[in-house]
């Protein structure tokens, strides 16, 4: 009999590795990995991210969160990423199994839940920041500048790319965001709100959508985005910045993934460096109009949001459980809705 879910997610992080560490050695016949290889964990969040050291040949592992999406999802993903490799934009290869496919599903008694399972070539280097933003702020101009670039390269190709047949995956729109059942979860829940501040959001939400409603959903400004493009997913490489996880994206608007980056620069001194740097690097590949420039605020309250969902409905998962940085997104997304409004 394995553990119940509530069981597996009451473990400390340690035991949650070793955990999900069978399940990844589980999988290793479908790549022909030898049982012996080294297995590593890089990273312990929404996914589990394993390094795998299998004699010469090293690669990466990610045991993907449970029902987070389905297959038809995943492969939608992969095909993306895929079409991206001829547009000036490096992403990790995806790695099939022996028998062709991109990737398995794995069930063992240690996690309680069957996990789908794939495998990326592996890239030296390391991301440029984290969860709270860069690591060396000194070179922030040139990592938003770096930023807005790919942005731009990830936008202009969505544009155009015709979607293959049966492309699924989720949005990043009104409902999606603040609708009844908002993707990452009902933000207006979360505890550490105060009722005063839950009728700030509310306000604001309503006026959000009207103002979204006229800008409209133009493929200029809206379609297939990363969703994601915090410094922990720009990895720098000797070869450059590589674009990685593409686990968020989905259909929304071009200014969505502009604020992403900005909400981390929010409060420091290099913020409007930051937003200068970016709208360069984005102009030297796509054209982003003043008035589109002129949503940020309604499009960092958005992004706000969605990161308040995220700190109620992912608490199995350290950077969601600190209470310091959850306070701080609850005062960073009153802020921002004070401000829109």
């Amino acid at each position: 009999m394995g553990l119940s879910r509530e069981e597996y997610y009451e473990q400390s992080a340690e035991d949650q590795i070793r955990s999900l560490e069978v399940l990844a050695r589980k999988a290793f016949p479908y790549w022909g990995v030898s049982p012996d290889a080294e297995l590593a964990m890089l990273k312990l969040g929404e996914n589990g991210v394993f390094s795998v050291q299998d004699g010469a040949k090293r690669t990466v592992l990610r045991v993907h969160r449970a029902g987070y999406h389905t297959d038809a999802e995943l492969v939608s993903e992969m095909a993306w990423v895929d079409a991206l490799k001829g547009e000036a934009l490096r992403t990790p290869q995806i790695i099939p199994t022996l028998d062709g496919p991109r990737f398995v599903h794995v069930q063992v008694d240690e996690v309680p839940e069957e996990r789908q399972v794939s495998m990326f070539e592996w890239m030296d280097g390391e991301p440029i920041g984290g969860y709270k933003g860069l690591k060396n702020e000194s070179e922030a101009a040139g990592y938003y500048k770096t930023a807005g670039e790919l942005m731009a390269i990830t936008h202009n190709h969505s544009e155009g790319w015709e979607l293959p047949e049966g492309f699924v995956r989720h949005a990043w729109d009104e409902d999606g965001v603040f609708g009844e059942d908002p993707f990452w979860g009902r933000y207006w829940e979360h505890p550490m709100l105060t009722a005063a501040q839950r009728g700030r959001l509310a306000a604001a939400k309503g006026k959000a959508r009207a103002h979204l409603g006229m800008f409209g959903k133009g493929k200029d400004r809206y379609g297939l985005i990363h969703a994601d493009f915090i410094f922990q997913n720009l990895f720098l490489t000797p070869e450059g910045i590589c674009l990685i996880d593409f686990d968020d994206a989905g259909f929304g608007w071009h200014m969505f993934d502009v604020a992403t980056p900005l909400f981390f620069s929010l409060g420091t001194d290099y913020k409007d460096a930051a937003l200068e740097s970016l709208v360069a690097g984005y102009r030297q590949h796509r054209v982003l109009p003043d008035d589109h420039l002129d949503k940020l605020p309604l499009f960092l309250f958005l992004r706000g949001l969605t990161y308040l969902s995220w700190t109620y409905t992912r608490t199995e998962i350290k950077e969601a459980r600190d209470t310091e940085s959850v306070k701080g997104v609850v005062a960073a997304v009153h802020h921002l809705a004070r401000r829109f409004l």
